[in-house]
């Protein structure tokens, strides 16, 4: 096997593993460079809530990874499979040992459609999507559109997972297209959630009942599903009583969006550098490992309790390449991340509820504006403004907006 040496090497081409290429870089231009990425497409996965709606292009949520890594950087086309700390090394699948004096894991979640028993042979037909795959938030919307009467049910799993208000943007716009073309009292719309809240930030959830009830939305926390039969339009789910007592329920419906368990990597969950629930154990201020100081993390694959999310991302990789530079140079970490995470909540078409916090739920609005209130000005933002901001400014180093939280 084949050993490669870089002054950096970073382990996943997402929007993390790329944004802090491109930060590095430019701070850097210098330093030897590498990202380990197996896939030769990249994806903007915010935008197929918008998909599974109707309002966005599936098409132009995909480009090749080739024109998404950073100039200068070295795209190692492998995947890691291991982990060697000690040794300052990565295991690939292709491409042998790769060794760095720096690591940054940016390699993302996993979204473990298996844990659902009968999901993964029963995705994208019998009524049954999730806007959580590219090739199925257009089936989504096709769905939505068919549906002229009967039963849609819409999950989300326990915690963590990204995005934690995507699982009911697909409700809210769901029940948008069919109130406005007459058919909302022929469906009936019903939220399983396994979370004990509706949202995790307490501000916001009153502000999200008033379209539950809008859109007379049944709705059932601390309800997990569990098993789904396609053929035969039935779902169960494992609901917790007050005193932590489990039931099982079963329920019909003629459509159902399902959002999967995730869960950490494999290769992440197995190697020195986890915690005990698998994540890449950081310190959730300076993004550097806790046992390990050459080595750093952002985005989802993390252990650090903010909201899963592309602002979150774009906010870190600020943060950690700062720190990670600081670090090289023996100087001590200048910046701190304070958990910002954005979640443009689509309650209705045209109009958002922009969601910004920070670590413990404290509200951190970036404009000076009540932003438990839905404003089309936030859907217009999510829209037309951060898909471009995305592709031009995130995954370029571009970073006159990173310090801007609703701009990630």
């Amino acid at each position: 096997m084949s050993t490669s040496k870089f002054d950096i090497v970073i382990v996943g081409g997402g929007a993390a593993g790329c944004a802090i290429a491109a930060s590095l870089k430019k701070r850097a231009p210098a330093l030897n460079i590498a990202i380990i990425e197996p896939s030769d497409q990249h994806f903007y996965q915010p935008a197929w809530t918008l998909v599974g709606a109707g309002e966005f292009d599936a098409q132009k949520t995909v480009r090749a990874m080739a024109g998404c890594i950073p100039s200068g950087i070295t795209w190692l086309q492998a995947a890691a499979t291991k982990f060697e700390p000690e040794q300052k090394q990565v295991i690939t699948d292709k491409l042998g040992t790769i060794q760095y004096a720096q690591l940054v894991v940016a390699a993302g979640l996993t979204l473990n459609w298996a844990g659902i028993k009968g999901l993964p042979e029963t995705l994208g037909k019998h009524g049954v999507t999730s806007n959580y795959r590219f090739d199925l938030a257009p089936y989504t919307w096709q769905l939505v559109q068919q549906l002229q009467s009967g039963k849609a049910l819409f999950t989300q799993p326990p915690m963590p997972i990204k995005c934690a208000g995507a699982p009911q943007k697909a409700l809210y716009l769901s029940c948008a297209e069919w109130l406005g073309k007459g058919r909302l009292g022929n469906i009936k719309a019903s939220f399983y959630s396994a979370t004990p809240t509706l949202f995790g930030v307490k501000e916001y959830i009153e502000p999200l009942m008033q379209y539950i009830r809008r859109y007379q939305v049944d709705l059932h926390l601390n309800s997990t599903l569990v098993e789904v039969d396609g053929p035969g339009k039935t779902a169960w789910f494992n609901i917790k009583d007050a005193e932590g007592n489990i039931s099982r329920v079963s329920e019909t419906f003629d459509l159902l969006h399902v959002v999967p368990p995730q869960i950490a990597p494999d290769f992440i969950k197995q190697s020195p550098l986890a915690n005990a629930d698998g994540w890449v154990e950081v310190d959730q201020h300076s993004l550097q490992h806790v046992r390990y100081p050459d080595i750093f993390g952002v985005g989802d694959c993390t252990n650090t309790p903010n909201a899963k999310t592309a602002a979150a991302a774009r906010k870190q990789v600020v943060i950690a390449a700062e720190n990670l530079l600081a670090a090289r140079a023996g100087q001590a970490l200048p910046s701190r991340y304070d958990g910002y995470g954005s979640c443009p909540l689509t309650v209705e078409k045209g109009k958002i509820i922009l969601a910004e916090f920070g670590y413990g739920g404290k509200i951190v609005p970036t404009l000076p504006w009540d932003s438990t209130k839905p404003r089309r000005s936030a859907w217009l933002l999510k829209k037309y403004v951060l898909p471009p901001l995305y592709w031009h400014l995130m995954l370029k180093g571009r970073e006159w907006l990173a310090r801007c939280g609703a701009c990630g």
